[in-house]
């Protein structure tokens, strides 16, 4: 608990002075005030978190959370729960979705189990391990208050150390099956709204189960009350260990100041947790794109986020935070690298 607090205590707005400062800078640019668009708004985002007028990306890095959920046994997902612990060890081999992509665009991929239902060791996986899955959340909460706690610990420690080996852009990811549905509880919520209005497919569910998915939802939170309020409340009674993973990599950006991608659907209640938590987290985050998950709006509305891409994308995995992190590269490479208008005559 004192790690998470001392996180938390350090986490401030950000600079205003070195935001004006990379407006003027894009303002003067040899280009038409405004005209690119959303890049421009990183840029401005990133000049405030690192405070500084001009910001380098020397290391990128996806950091992912495996975690198995206990209320899988209340058949919310189509698929075997063994995927988890087969696909995990492929996020740092290059050969699934993240892996691929995070290898393209120069990212490493760190991979943690925080909960995955086996007692292998998993080849290039790290062994973070609170237990064997969350417990059935329509039975009792998902976890104890200090496994949510642990979870959140956890995150921290590993972004910290990171951040310390220089790695400056980081990007959150996960893997578990049915985890769509603890993301849908956190989202109903802190959103204050009937499952049913933020349940989806997942990874393939069919659609006369979706109705099930949701009221299985309304159950857990019947059953659990979690404190809308209070986001270790709700991590412990509906949410899953990755979950509060990708939340403590959250805090811990927050805390260091350094810019974060968040992925979809699964990331958003990550992203939610951390916000309830501390609601400052918010300016450290950047959506990489817009998740086809129907609890996706509502998780953004109370962010108030804007993600730079829509394409269509629910694989999860932490790929669209890679995907990202080149047009965040991207944007700010001209923002350092444009001349102005003080620099060539362009007619005005």
């Amino acid at each position: 608990m004192q790690l998470l607090e001392y996180t938390v205590g350090k986490i401030n707005p950000l600079s205003e002075l070195h935001m004006i400062a990379a407006k003027e800078r894009l303002d003067r640019l040899i280009k038409p005030v405004g005209s690119l668009g959303k890049l421009e708004d990183i840029c401005i985002q990133l000049s405030g978190i690192c405070e500084k007028k001009y910001f380098e990306i020397d290391k990128k890095a996806i950091i992912a959370f495996a975690g198995d959920h206990g209320v899988y046994e209340e058949g919310v997902a189509p698929d075997p729960q063994k995927i988890t612990k087969l696909q995990f060890p492929n996020f740092t081999k290059g050969i699934c979705g993240v892996g691929a992509i995070s290898k393209f665009v120069n990212a490493d991929v760190i991979a943690v189990d925080l909960g995955i239902n086996t007692d292998e060791k998993l080849d290039g996986v790290l062994d973070y391990k609170i237990r064997k899955g969350t417990s059935n959340m329509v039975k009792g909460p998902a976890m104890t208050r200090e496994e949510a706690i642990r979870s959140l610990e956890i995150g921290i420690e590993i972004t910290n150390e990171y951040i310390a080996k220089g790695y400056n852009l980081i990007g959150i990811g996960e893997m578990g099956i049915c985890n769509t549905t603890p993301s849908s509880a956190i989202v109903s919520v802190i959103a204050d709204c009937d499952p049913v209005e933020v349940t989806g497919i997942g990874a393939g569910l069919r659609k006369d189960r979706v109705l099930h998915k949701a009221n299985t939802i309304r159950r857990a939170i019947e059953l659990n009350s979690p404190n809308r309020l209070d986001g270790v409340d709700i991590l412990s009674k509906v949410g899953g260990f990755e979950i509060g993973g990708m939340a403590g990599v959250i805090l811990s950006c927050a805390a260091n100041r350094v810019p974060v991608v968040i992925d979809g659907f699964i990331s958003y209640a990550a992203a939610l947790i951390a916000y309830t938590i501390n609601p400052t987290t918010k300016d450290y985050m950047i959506a990489s794109h817009t998740s086809a998950e129907p609890g996706a709006k509502k998780a953004l509305e109370i962010l108030k986020l804007n993600p730079m891409l829509n394409m269509d994308m629910r694989l999860g995995e932490g790929s669209g935070s890679a995907l990202a992190f080149n047009i965040i590269e991207a944007g700010n490479y001209a923002y350092n690298n444009m001349a102005t208008i003080d620099e060539v005559d362009i007619g005005k």
